[in-house]
């Protein structure tokens, strides 16, 4: 029977927790298996190295440190912004989702992190930086 290996194609199901609290914060199995070409940059690299050996219907827990999931909350992507560099019809709550243009086009999301009366703290780390991950994987097919 064929073990993932490096360079693979590979059909997983999975469930992410945080390691801090069990919450579950993604899951595929209601959905289609996640499909990603492993050594591409797709996965996480905890995600990534937790696969390989697997065989296909084998399943496994692995815990992922923030260092090989997300990175570390890096203070340098809190920003703050004039409440008059943002469109009139926003109503700013800590928590809630923004969009950000970059000057190349490309789109960013933000998190805001703090409101006060003339402006507001945006976050641009990843929603899961500074966590620790939990993963129940399930390897479903090998390419």
């Amino acid at each position: 029977m064929s073990q993932v290996q490096a360079n693979d194609t590979v059909k997983v199901h999975y469930t992410g927790k945080l390691k801090n609290d069990g919450r579950v914060f993604d899951s595929s199995r209601d959905r289609e298996p996640l499909e990603a070409k492993l050594g591409q940059g797709q996965l996480i690299p905890g995600f990534e190295k937790g696969l390989i050996d697997m065989k296909v219907n084998e399943t496994k827990t692995i815990e992922i440190p923030m260092n090989e999931a997300y990175g570390d909350i890096k203070k340098e992507l809190f920003q703050k912004v004039e409440r008059q560099h943002l469109p009139q019809e926003i109503k700013s709550e800590v928590g809630m989702g923004l969009m950000a243009t970059n000057p190349d086009g490309s789109e960013r999301q933000l998190r805001v992190a703090d409101v006060k009366d003339d402006f507001i703290i945006v976050d641009a780390n990843h929603p899961l930086a500074g966590q620790d991950l939990v993963f129940d994987l399930e390897v479903v097919g090998i390419n």
